[in-house]
């Protein structure tokens, strides 16, 4: 069996797995706000995780809330930034290639605040345009209350230029919000480093438990309850923590950071897969080849070949793969992202979306390359438009 659906959800790492065999063998488990000690010996536990990862993530362990994911970190940074927000500035800049979470918090708070969105443009490779960014900075001057464009596409691996932007934001006094919900498990990331004013992570994202993510908040005191509940997370989120969520972030967390050496070798074995795929089918077309991608994101089409017949084949085969993004691979239709990349519909219904770990490699994408070349054989002979 190949699992390849990595950007979707990742499987335990086996650190995780072997630290809750362990865990669940003891007999630790409180109210980590009890002032009882066996709720103390859970509160620390979580400080301590904290500081684990402020170790591996280049931040302070203050500036990290733990929550159930990026969907709860993106909506609780929008509401702090939107809903709370005193300027009369009215625009909001982002692209139309960002995960669905953005554009439907947006659309919110567009109805409940009046906010005005404007999107950048995106060349054909799937990178977002910094000159496309400045130029509606000059057009809208000092109006503009936000700008948010993700650190890497879930679809296509292809990493934005967040850095850059953030400088430009600064530049001109804008708030910016990054996505880097893709980016945190895939590639080294610094928050300091980075400049960010935020950063979110969801645990399921790199082999910790589902349900359980954080933020990084360069300044906590911006982010406004978004869970009411009482003083957990410093008075930033309220309810009872997941507290083996967190301890699984841990060590899911130092598990990356000892093994991110093996990103080269993933990426060396993806790039090898791609050219295996396209030497022997020319027509194969991989998204994004021609810029910087996360190291085990390959986004594939063949024409005329519609992409659910090939993961039908591949499945019949154990192998697992997508279709586009996770969250929306039962609609057979072009995504917005690849339209807004300049894909027409005969090349967009074909794509499928492979994603490993780093605990992937040349083997993995053999066997994948043999029978992906086995399914198009196949389906070439019928293909469907």
């Amino acid at each position: 069996m190949i699992y390849a659906d990595y950007n979707g959800s990742s499987p335990l790492v086996p650190a995780v797995k072997d630290y809750l065999k362990k865990r669940l063998e003891s007999d630790l488990f409180a109210n980590p706000n009890a002032i009882h000690s066996m709720g103390q010996k859970i509160y620390q536990g979580i400080e301590k995780c904290r500081e684990i990862i402020a170790g591996v993530m280049g931040c302070y362990p203050d500036q990290i809330i733990f929550n159930s994911g990026a969907s709860e970190g993106v909506s609780h940074v929008m509401h702090s930034l939107l809903e709370y927000s005193a300027s009369e500035k009215k625009i909001i800049i982002t692209s139309r290639i960002e995960h669905a979470v953005i554009p439907k918090a947006l659309k919110y708070y567009q109805e409940r605040r009046g906010f005005v969105v404007k999107y950048l443009e995106v060349d054909s490779q799937g990178v977002v345009k910094t000159e496309s960014l400045k130029k509606l900075i000059e057009e809208n001057k000092n109006n503009i209350v936000l700008v948010t464009v993700m650190a890497a596409n879930n679809e296509t691996g292809v990493i934005q230029p967040y850095k850059e932007i953030q400088k430009i934001c600064d530049a001109h006094g804008i708030t910016y919000f990054s996505d880097t919900t893709q980016y945190i498990g895939k590639a080294e990331f610094n928050f300091k480093e980075s400049g960010l004013e935020f950063a979110i992570c969801s645990g399921h994202k790199l082999g910790a438990i589902s349900g359980s993510g954080f933020i990084i908040a360069k300044d906590p005191t911006r982010l406004h309850p978004l869970v009411f509940g009482s003083t957990q997370e410093h008075g930033h989120r309220g309810g009872t923590q997941n507290y083996l969520g967190i301890e699984t972030l841990a060590v899911a967390i130092q598990y990356f950071n000892e093994n991110k050496y093996r990103f080269a070798q993933l990426k060396e074995a993806k790039l090898k897969f791609e050219k295996d795929v396209q030497s022997s089918f020319p027509e194969a077309y991989v998204f994004g080849q021609n810029v910087d991608r996360l190291a085990g994101t390959s986004l594939i089409s063949y024409p005329g070949i519609h992409s659910q017949a090939v993961q039908i084949e591949l499945e019949s085969q154990d192998i697992f793969v997508t279709t586009s993004a996770a969250c929306s691979d039962n609609q057979p239709e072009t995504s917005i992202v690849l339209k807004e990349m300049g894909i027409n519909d005969q090349l967009g219904r074909g794509v499928i979306r492979v994603s490993f770990n780093n605990s992937y490699g040349e083997k993995e994408y053999s066997q994948l390359a043999r029978s992906l070349k086995s399914a198009y054989n196949k389906l070439g002979k019928i293909k469907s438009y």
